[in-house]
């Protein structure tokens, strides 16, 4: 259905049992991100709030809360959309398969941006910041953002809306030193389009026009989160998506989605930047407060049934979740086209997307070898670590797809046993060190620097993998609890990290003790170093989480029997990380519990969330 505007796509989702309403007044200091975070939780509808405080504007939250409700929502484009993705990674299949690919054109001629002339819905009204809904989302946030911002610029040497970027790059709105109303502050990560288009008008010493969209048919939200492939524009993926042209007009000098809710205009100025943050952040901490570009605020405009949607991040899985899903299912076959020999990758969510990969691809260099070693499956790694936004990734686990070809990535236990039966830590681990990261990641002590390590098995099992706590082991006496998190793995809880002087005598010691039981440690192949070893062994998703957020390959790995050779470092017994909490870590995220009972209220009967959570 080609939606015309955010009201009807709510209008549809009511009608359709999708979307609740709360009449009652919410705040949106924190108490509109806590009924968010438990709808979303027990998998219930997107949520409409008819009355916010402090702000003439309703809010709408879990639109993509679900797989299935964002399916619903593109439920007439899907199909073609994901058929010209197809044919963008190889074109060929639109002369192998004539009749599947047929009505493309017409969903082509669809996806064309188109300039509107005289009016349009965004110019019906204009506002200010402090007008907006205030959303804070979590105790320690700087203040309130936007965060399902539309962020579009241009190049500035080459204007044109063909050669612009459209990303979701989080708004701080008030808060720090920002001047309410005037001044608001810009966050986007390294390896961003806008960060290009910044750079070349800093270069020209030109301020950067920006525009920011909020809200508009549900297709501009999404596109503003998808990987594309290169050369293909955000703008006509929304409009493919969205089964109606992108409609857009220029009005003072800057771009304005003529179906947005709201449009925020401004400049960024050469080297003009201001404290933004904290915000709590998709892999479940803070990310903490740093200089940011600061966007001096022109106008502000809206739409007369202008509303207000947003979301709230945290540990995952959240909202932001369901776009991978749909992302995944919509770009699952381009990016192995792109890069040979890779069959299938996940960024993987329970660890906050860019801190673990586990990846599929084949190993085909030597069929004749009696002794199977990772040798194509290290060049597919050096090519996703050098790919679009993969190349943030800090752990990547690659096994060969000839070993187990049922074997599938969203299985992700089994994926781990497979790598952990297979590995020689001899010879199969690869850093790289002093190197980017994702800007979100604090287990470095810099931000956007830390280090990356490829973890490459194939072959035949060389091990069986403990299933139980082998009892046999005599744990250093400085081990305080230890759990089996998975087989062959286990989690070791450790006294508190307090330096990395203090960490290494640590593990030197306990290293050598364990060396000495070698022959008792075989059928173990990790060891996790964590501060709360049940917690961590609980369930897997608390393994992951904890262990890829927590840690810096080239500062937190060890290993039983460790050597260096050359310049190559390899250890004979288990793999050691040590995840713990360390001094120059982000807080994690922890509700408020005066918000949580205000939340339980609306459940009560007769509450608009009764019956939903």
């Amino acid at each position: 259905m080609g939606y015309k505007s955010l009201a009807a796509a709510v209008r549809d989702l009511e009608k359709n049992g999708h979307l609740i309403r709360i009449k009652e007044e919410v705040d949106p200091n924190l108490q509109m991100a806590a009924i968010h975070l438990r709808v979303y939780a027990a998998g219930g509808p997107a949520i409409f709030y008819e009355n916010v405080k402090g702000s003439p504007f309703p809010a709408v939250s879990n639109l993509f809360g679900t797989l299935e409700r964002s399916r619903f929502i593109f439920r007439d484009t899907l199909d073609a959309v994901k058929q010209m993705v197809q044919l963008k990674g190889d074109p060929s299949k639109a002369l192998k398969h004539p009749l599947k690919y047929a009505g493309l054109p017409f969903s082509a001629l669809k996806a064309l941006p188109m300039k509107s002339f005289g009016s349009a819905p965004i110019t019906y009204g204009q506002t200010k910041i402090s007008q907006l809904p205030q959303i804070k989302s979590w105790p320690m946030d700087g203040g309130a953002f936007v965060t399902l911002p539309i962020v579009y610029s241009e190049d500035i040497s080459k204007k044109g809306v063909m050669n612009s970027n459209l990303g979701m790059y989080r708004v701080q709105l008030s808060g720090n030193d920002y001047e309410l109303d005037h001044e608001i502050g810009l966050h986007y990560q390294i390896h961003r389009g806008i960060g290009v288009h910044q750079a070349k008008a800093n270069e020209l010493g030109k301020p950067l026009p920006v525009s920011i969209f909020v809200g508009g048919p549900p297709s501009h939200t999404f596109a503003a989160v998808m990987p594309l492939p290169e050369g293909l524009s955000e703008l006509t993926f929304a409009g493919a998506l969205g089964g109606r042209r992108f409609r857009y007009l220029r009005k003072n000098g800057h771009l304005l989605s003529a179906d947005a809710d709201f449009v925020i205009c401004g400049k960024v100025y050469p080297n003009e930047t201001k404290i933004e943050g904290p915000f709590g952040d998709h892999l479940g901490y803070y990310s903490l407060k740093h200089e940011f570009p600061m966007m001096r605020v022109e106008n502000v405009y809206h739409r007369k049934d202008a509303i207000w949607p947003f979301t709230v991040v945290g540990r995952p899985p959240q909202e932001d979740t369901s776009f991978g899903d749909l992302i995944h299912e919509i770009t699952g076959s381009i990016i192995p086209s792109e890069i040979p020999g890779l069959h299938e990758v996940n960024a993987v969510d329970e660890a906050g997307v860019h801190p673990l990969l586990f990846a599929i691809g084949s190993e085909r260099y030597t069929p004749y070898a009696e002794v199977k070693q990772p040798a194509e499956l290290l060049t597919i790694a050096n090519h996703i670590l050098g790919f679009g936004q993969m190349s943030l990734a800090k752990y990547l686990f690659i096994s060969a797809k000839e070993d187990n070809p049922s074997l599938r990535l969203y299985q992700k236990e089994d994926f781990f046993r497979h790598i952990l039966e297979r590995v020689d830590w001899t010879r199969d681990i690869h850093f790289q060190t002093k190197t980017t990261i994702d800007t979100l990641d604090y287990s470095s002590e810099e931000l956007n620097f830390g280090s990356k390590v490829v973890i490459a098995a194939v072959g035949k099992p060389i091990r069986k993998l403990a299933t139980e706590l082998p009892s046999e082991i005599e744990w250093p006496k400085s081990v305080k609890d230890v759990k089996l998190a998975s087989v062959g793995l286990v989690v070791v809880q450790l006294n508190a990290f307090t330096d990395y002087e203090t960490a290494q005598k640590e593990l030197k010691e306990f290293t050598e003790q364990l060396n000495a039981q070698l022959g008792k440690l075989e059928q173990i192949t990790m060891i996790v170093i964590a501060d709360d070893a049940p917690f961590v062994a609980a369930n897997f998703s608390n393994f992951m989480w904890v262990t890829f957020t927590r840690s810096n390959p080239s500062h937190d790995i060890y290993g039983v029997g460790s050597f260096t050779q050359f310049k190559h470092w390899g250890c004979k017994g288990p793999l050691i990380i040590d995840a713990r909490i360390k001094p120059h870590h982000a807080p994690a995220l922890v509700a408020d519990p005066e918000i949580e009972k205000s939340v339980d209220a609306l459940a009560v009967k007769g509450g608009s969330l009764h019956g939903i959570i």
